[in-house]
């Protein structure tokens, strides 16, 4: 008898896990839904498999929602996250278990103690960050345990960057994930994290100016700048004791000095509309930011307002946007600085078709076992084949795929809303997702500590 998974949302993020649900089809006994407001967007690969349903559902339609629910053994919500929690209170309402990538919201942690009464398993944070960084570093947080070692330093960084072949501009960089994200990284609050016992905070506004740099053997060097809130896995990790533990973004050398231009003049602001933006061309919208001045002209203005001269690598970043075309035109209504500069980066960050991205994935242990004071560091890197195949979409449509068929399998069986940190998840995941090629190298280092030389600012 055949068991059905039930897929809301079927967009970027999802082509390893559906060619991985219907490899699997014929073995485990699976029939797929589908459910996507734009199912004549899914490859006929996908679409007219004998095991695939396509439902055409807009995820506001509770009635619709309910039915389809109601007929599976276990859900998979791609949707983006604030749309989670409809999906959640009916799964907990018809008694379905539930696999999504994304953090666990406010909505979702208010449903913990009806989902473990009800004895059902609501996964969350099981795609990449969050997700294989958890899993990995518990894997090795717990090693290091077992061993007799208390762990004083913990540092994470993840990027999704684009593949050495394919990194074709001054920036080193093109949008692997939601462009959205990138603009408004760090905003809403200061970063903050714990340095060898002590408390820091980073405003917004230095955010871009405060970054750690870090090796990877064969791909170089890179840098990354702090998450919101390294504390908030202090619990979970068991990290509440630890001298240091900092997460954060990792992009190539010189972007965030670079993007760094972008928040001093306000074009990442989203808090606010512009008044004609529809209309705006690309060069209107940079002098929306530069003082008024009868002689000179915005490049100059730009220049002098930024302190950059016309030989400087800043300046030649900023011409290969096209900012100053007066004939590109945005085409936004009522749209944000935020959203006018996304409109602008994604004419040339762009994935194009053989394009292929990288993740990138760096963590440090620091520990001391036998009075004596070690470190591991370990990374990941896996490279994307095509715009549609690419590593995000590995990396997180896999582990999410593998989790559902764990849960569905009754391999994992813990109630609550959880995230994976307990070793009957991430023990089989990480040992499937390294017949894919996601795996972690880790090396023996000299214990460091916390470098405060790499910190720049």
């Amino acid at each position: 008898m055949s068991r059905n998974i039930l897929i809301f949302g079927a967009g970027k993020s999802t082509s390893y896990l559906l060619d991985y649900f219907i490899e699997k089809s014929g073995p485990e006994a699976l029939q797929l839904t589908i459910a996507d407001l734009h199912i004549d967007r899914i490859p006929p690969s996908i679409g007219n498999h004998s095991s695939v349903t396509l439902h055409k559902l807009d995820i506001t339609d509770a009635e619709s929602r309910k039915r389809a629910i109601s007929g599976a053994d276990i859900v998979v919500s791609m949707l983006p996250a604030s749309l989670h929690h409809l999906v959640a209170r009916d799964c907990l309402e018809l008694k379905k278990n539930l696999v999504t990538a994304s953090y666990v919201s406010k909505e979702m942690e208010a449903m913990k103690e009806e989902v473990k009464k009800s004895g059902l398993i609501f996964m969350n944070e099981i795609g990449l960050d969050p997700g294989i960084d958890h899993m990995s570093a518990m894997q090795i947080i717990n090693e290091i345990r077992a061993k007799g070692g208390k762990m004083l330093l913990f540092e994470s960084f993840t990027g999704g960057l684009v593949a050495p072949e394919s990194d074709t501009n001054q920036w080193n960089y093109k949008f692997t994930w939601n462009p959205r994200n990138v603009v408004v990284a760090g905003q809403g609050g200061a970063a903050k994290f714990i340095q060898e016992g002590t408390y820091k905070y980073i405003p917004y506004h230095k955010l871009f100016r405060r970054t750690e740099f870090m090796e990877i053997p064969g791909y170089g060097t890179f840098e990354a700048y702090a998450n919101r809130d390294s504390l908030n896995y202090r619990e979970a990790y068991g990290l509440q004791d630890a001298l240091t533990l900092y997460r954060g973004t990792m992009r190539r050398v010189g972007f965030s000095k670079a993007w760094n231009m972008f928040v001093q003049l306000g074009m990442t602001d989203d808090s606010y509309t512009v008044e004609n933006s529809e209309n705006m061309s690309y060069r209107e919208f940079t002098n929306l930011f530069l003082p008024y001045s009868p002689t000179d002209s915005v490049e100059l203005k730009l220049r002098h307002y930024l302190k950059i001269d016309q030989d400087d690598i800043m300046w030649t970043k900023l011409v290969e946007l096209d900012i100053f075309n007066p004939k590109k035109i945005i085409g936004l209504k009522n749209a944000s600085p935020a959203q006018m500069l996304q409109r602008i980066l994604e004419d040339q960050w762009t994935l194009a078709e053989e394009d292929k991205d990288m993740i990138v994935m760096y963590h440090k242990f620091g520990y001391q076992v036998e009075g004596k004071k070690k470190q591991i560091d370990a990374n990941m890197v896996v490279l994307g084949e095509n715009r549609t195949h690419t590593a995000m979409a590995k990396t997180v449509g896999l582990p999410v795929a593998m989790a559902t068929l764990l849960i569905l399998n009754k391999k994992v069986t813990t109630p609550g809303v959880q995230i994976p940190i307990r070793e009957e998840v991430y023990e089989p995941i990480l040992k499937e997702l390294q017949s894919y090629g996601v795996e972690f190298r880790e090396y023996e280092v000299p214990y460091l500590g916390y470098n405060p030389d790499s910190v720049a600012g």
